[in-house]
């Protein structure tokens, strides 16, 4: 039986087989790490071949490619080799110690481009349109991140309050919870983490729902933050935060505040063109002229 939320097909193919390998037989993890690995060299491999790369049997290369939601290797095969046509490819670029320092650069932009590029692809526009209005028929904003998420919901905040809507920014988990217990029905809570799964978000979050409120939540796939949003915008980005600070998906955040805060204005319309142009017109006096 397939993966309900690997064969999601607004996912990118790619995307869901890394968010696979946590879900996936030992065997079938193997083929998985393989494909994102190698993934132009399978294009032309037979199952044959592959399940020797893989140093696995046939058959389970079969598995796999029912679990991913397909009806055998080939429609597998099909789908792969279309999902490299489109531009996007897995880079497995991540920076190691054995490295030169003049690696580094362009392997972290090669990285970050290839990961903003499959985010691009794998957003769910749907999603997207629905969180546009919830912040557009918000009569306040609140913007909730904790640790290196704060920065995200400190951004958020200062785009979102040029849309005229009183918006406001808590990164402290304390204050988050005094302030949410105070939300009502015409409030929209805009939560931000990387994983969905911080305790003291959770219980914020439950606590802004409790009032009425709306949650709006971007973070990881699968998560319990995730089910408690009344809209959900999923970023799925491989990193090792373990060894290294949140860089990849922590832009796939900011690209998305920046669309959010673009698409807001639009529908909101000529008012809030005109409330941005008042903002910038506030600072205009305070940049040295050319």
């Amino acid at each position: 039986m397939p993966i309900e939320a690997i064969a999601n097909p607004e996912k990118g193919l790619l995307g869901r087989i890394r968010i696979a390998t946590t879900q996936l037989s030992r065997a079938e993890r193997q083929v998985a790490e393989f494909l994102l690995q190698k993934p132009h060299d399978v294009v032309s491999m037979p199952i044959r071949v592959l399940a020797q790369a893989c140093q696995v049997s046939e058959p389970t290369v079969v598995r796999f490619s029912l679990s991913m939601g397909f009806d055998g290797f080939k429609a597998f095969k099909l789908a792969f080799a279309k999902s490299l046509a489109t531009g996007i490819p897995y880079l497995h670029l991540d920076v190691n110690q054995a490295d030169p320092v003049r690696d580094v650069l362009p392997k972290v932009f090669d990285r970050t481009i290839a990961a903003l590029m499959e985010a691009r692809n794998s957003a769910n526009t749907a999603a997207f349109e629905a969180a546009v209005q919830l912040l557009a028929r918000a009569k306040r904003i609140e913007c909730y991140g904790l640790g290196y998420s704060g920065a995200l919901a400190v951004d958020a905040q200062l785009k979102f309050f040029r849309f005229g809507i009183p918006t406001t920014v808590f990164c402290d988990a304390h204050l988050q919870a005094q302030s949410a217990t105070l939300l009502n029905k015409d409030c929209v809570v805009v939560a931000f983490s990387r994983t969905g799964r911080t305790r003291d978000m959770l219980r914020n979050v439950q606590l802004a729902k409790n009032t009425g409120a709306k949650v709006l939540v971007l973070c990881a796939s699968n998560g319990p933050l995730a089910q408690l949003a009344d809209v959900h915008l999923s970023i799925d980005v491989e990193e090792d935060p373990d060894i290294y600070t949140p860089m990849t998906s922590r832009l796939a955040h900011l690209t998305y505040i920046d669309a959010l805060a673009v698409a807001v204005t639009l529908v909101r319309g000529p008012e809030a063109i005109t409330m941005l142009e008042r903002a910038k017109a506030s600072i205009s006096e305070l940049r040295l002229g050319a």
